[in-house]
């Protein structure tokens, strides 16, 4: 098996800081992959590869740091329990999850302890490969895609306010799309003391291409031309290039970060037509998709750090569970999803903005005709 990957990051054509960044390491060496020389090309180890694209958020200084440390801690998590262990594919989903759980700490601890850096955050969406078992956390929206014989599937969900609505029907995704609200995402590392991960997974299949992206592409270059310009391009060096190139014709209005992984060998299986593809959950304590629905667990260490004040609810688009429950409950009203693009809420609108009217103008007509029967009859 063999893994031909590249990553790329740009400032946009907007921002002045780029508060993106992206990781990709061989767990068997535990030492991130530089690409300025180009792409590499990676034989399967027994413990696997990491890809990471985190999106820092809380202003320049604090959005940078937040994002360096999400990659740093989950990789150096990583390397203290996962390249020890014994490898399995549960065992590597479970590390995962716990690498970003301390991360999560960590981050969420610092700028408890440094009021110039209070509020900040940052998505991070990490893919890890074992073998042909591809295993997925997902914090915030940043995405993971996968493509397979022309044909594009989300791999990750995004955890947003605009998802949130397109699940119970308030928004088509078109709609959700160009919304003003589409930044405003349920959860990052760091804002909140705990997290609870989502956690997916992917059978990989010979061809391939996963490719993850921060918010910056994904905005802008819808799914349908990632696949094509994926299925164009041989070379995963240059699909980063014009996937880049693309969201900064549409206007670059943020940051954009992609990795590009294509995967070979006789090690894994053809696609087949009968082959799930897309976003498929994994069960394991401690994620959304746990029968008990409870955080993971803190280590002792990490738990002992943090102090009683709360973070600062600033600095940060993330929203809060109730303030996310209100958002969801406001828009379902007639005026927000106006504003949000259903024209025929829009009339909806207009219809209930005049119902009082309508009721003075029914008191008056029936006074009317009580005051004409009195006189016709009296």
């Amino acid at each position: 098996m063999v893994t031909r990957v590249f990553a790329l990051t740009d400032v946009g054509r907007v921002r002045e800081h780029n508060e993106d960044m992206f990781l990709v390491a061989d767990l068997e060496s535990g030492t991130p992959l530089d690409f300025t020389d180009g792409a590499h090309e990676i034989t399967a180890d027994p413990h696997g590869l990491l890809f990471l694209v985190a999106d820092g958020m809380g202003g320049a200084a604090s959005g940078e740091l937040a994002s360096g440390m999400a990659g740093s801690l989950v990789l150096e998590a990583l390397r203290q329990t996962w390249t020890s262990a014994n490898p399995s594919p549960t065992g590597f989903a479970e590390a995962l999850r716990d690498a970003t759980v301390l991360a999560n700490a960590r981050i969420h601890q610092h700028a408890r302890e440094n009021p110039e850096h209070r509020g900040m955050g940052t998505t991070a969406t990490i893919a890890g490969l074992l073998g042909d078992h591809l295993f997925l956390v997902q914090v915030g929206d940043s995405r993971a895609y996968m493509v397979r014989d022309g044909a594009v599937e989300q791999l990750t969900k995004d955890q947003s306010l605009m998802q949130r609505l397109v699940e119970a029907g308030e928004l088509t995704a078109e709609e959700a799309e160009v919304s003003s609200r589409r930044n405003i995402i349920l959860q990052a590392l760091g804002p909140e003391a705990q997290i609870t991960i989502d956690l997916t997974y992917q059978r990989v299949c010979r061809g391939d291409t996963l490719i993850l992206c921060s918010d910056g592409l994904s905005g802008l270059v819808r799914a349908p031309e990632i696949a094509r310009t994926s299925g164009d391009e041989p070379d995963v060096r240059s699909i980063c290039q014009r996937l880049v190139d693309r969201a900064n014709q549409l206007g670059g209005v943020d940051n954009i970060t992609v990795i590009t992984a294509r995967f070979e060998g006789e090690a894994l299986r053809a696609s087949s037509s009968g082959d799930a593809l897309g976003y498929t959950t994994f069960a394991l304590a401690g994620t959304m998709h746990d029968e008990a629905g409870a955080p993971a667990p803190l280590s002792p260490e990490a738990r002992s750090t943090f102090k009683s004040d709360p973070t600062p609810a600033f600095g940060t688009p993330v929203a809060p569970r109730a303030v996310l429950d209100q958002e969801i409950e406001h828009a379902r009203t007639a005026g927000d999803h106006a504003r949000l693009g259903a024209p025929e809420l829009v009339v909806q609108e207009r219809r209930q903005a005049v119902q009082p009217v309508f009721a003075v103008l029914g008191v008056i007509g029936l006074l009317a005709v009580l005051w004409f029967l009195s006189e016709l009859f009296g």
